[in-house]
């Protein structure tokens, strides 16, 4: 017997498996298509219920917004078309389970950590300014959680988170600032803790051992990746390390946030979803954020459009500022410094940053805003006319960059 190929006994003499009967192949072909169907329902299934999870957990500042609305009129016009500056609040809320441990709730709270989040149209870079929580301020009348309102006054920086809220503190920036702030979210204690877990930890560089009782932080100097309590010790401590300034503590966190971008963008996260999901679930159901962002849909565009950012453009600064004449342990604006940096960002133009000079008192050279020129601008223009062009403003900063542990 030969097949139509002419070899002798078929396929089974060729080394093939004979065909199955014609009623077989159909019911194989029916199961692996149900197969086929019922793993793309259990994938679709799973899928939609890890987004509505995420979604979930977000938490919508609706009171922020309607205050923020009935004050439209006099707040700062929108920026470049695409930028988008977000205000980045770290709240030292004692509320809850998670926050308890650090103290008794009085059922107030202040911003521990306040941060502008500069993104340009271009996404080319990121700049992050830390504004002081002892900076005085023109803080305007607000609306308390009681219902009455604060009269107009000039305070320190942090009373207007807890006077009025995130919608205060906004606010206070806008008239601080003359920058509009697009967007807001506030993490408290517990989802920072958590988001650094998420993660594996957070690598930083300790340039002499710690040892805070107050922050239960003990660490010998040197390279450490801090799990989540070690981390919150680490960016809140402010007496027990360095000088005790609020200048050193607001460097180390943004130590720390820069060795933080750097971890999420590294694929040990970002692709890898034994991490990835935890950082996510971690991340949404820890913020309060406006309505804007209150969304995963939301939350995952403002993340893709800064994913790709080098880790040298993410650049982190102080205002520029110094000790306040009537009371040395608060500060006020050095300008035309801070005018300078506030006219970049809102502008959309690139800021530039410095380290410290080594010689320098951190504290005394805090962003201090030199007008010095960059890669010669203080020259004679190409075209011959003679004209200096306008020098670009640098800032005492750093960035998220590779830096040597010493």
């Amino acid at each position: 017997m030969t097949d139509s190929a002419g070899i002798p006994g078929g396929a089974g003499a060729a080394g093939g498996a004979p065909r199955p009967p014609r009623s077989r192949r159909r019911r194989m072909v029916r199961r692996a298509g149900l197969g086929a169907a019922l793993l793309v329902l259990l994938g679709s299934g799973a899928g939609w219920w890890v987004y509505h999870k995420l979604d979930g957990n977000i938490t919508e500042d609706t009171s922020a917004a309607a205050e923020l609305e009935r004050y439209e009129r006099e707040r700062p016009a929108h920026g470049a078309d695409g930028a988008q500056n977000i205000l980045l609040i770290g709240s030292d809320s004692r509320s809850g389970r998670e926050n308890a441990p650090y103290g008794r709730d009085k059922g107030t709270q202040r911003s521990d950590t306040a941060i502008l989040l500069h993104l340009p149209a271009d996404r080319t870079s990121a700049t992050a300014v830390s504004i002081p929580r002892d900076l005085m301020a023109r803080i305007p009348a607000c609306l308390k959680p009681d219902g009455t309102r604060t009269v107009p006054q000039y305070a320190q920086f942090n009373w207007a988170y807890e006077w009025g809220g995130a919608a205060c503190t906004i606010r206070t920036v806008e008239k601080l600032t003359d920058i509009r702030v697009d967007h807001h979210m506030v993490v408290d204690f517990g989802g920072f803790k958590r988001m650094v877990d998420a993660v594996g930890g957070v690598e930083v560089c300790l340039k002499q051992p710690v040892d805070d009782t107050e922050a239960k932080l003990k660490l010998p100097a040197g390279r450490q990746t801090l799990g989540g309590e070690q981390a919150l010790g680490f960016v809140r401590a402010r007496y027990s390390l360095g000088n005790g300034s609020d200048t050193e503590r607001m460097e180390r966190q943004q130590q720390f946030l820069g060795s933080l971008v750097k971890k999420v963008q590294s694929n040990g996260v970002l692709l890898n979803p034994a991490r990835l999901y935890p950082l996510l679930d971690a991340a949404t159901s820890s913020v309060t954020t406006d309505p804007g962002l209150a969304s995963l849909r939301g939350l995952y565009e403002l993340v893709r459009g800064v994913r790709d950012i080098p880790t040298d453009q993410v650049k982190f600064l102080t205002v520029p500022r110094r000790p306040y004449p009537a009371n040395p342990n608060r500060d006020e604006l050095v300008e035309p410094a801070a005018e300078r940096l506030f006219e970049q960002l809102r502008t959309d133009e690139p800021v530039t940053v410095t380290p410290p000079r080594p010689e320098t008192d951190s504290a005394a050279d805090s962003g201090s805003g030199s007008a010095s020129p960059d890669g010669g601008g203080a020259a004679e223009d190409s075209a011959g006319t003679g004209t200096t062009p306008a020098p670009v403003p640098t800032f005492t900063g750093t960035t998220a960059g590779p830096a040597d542990c010493r």
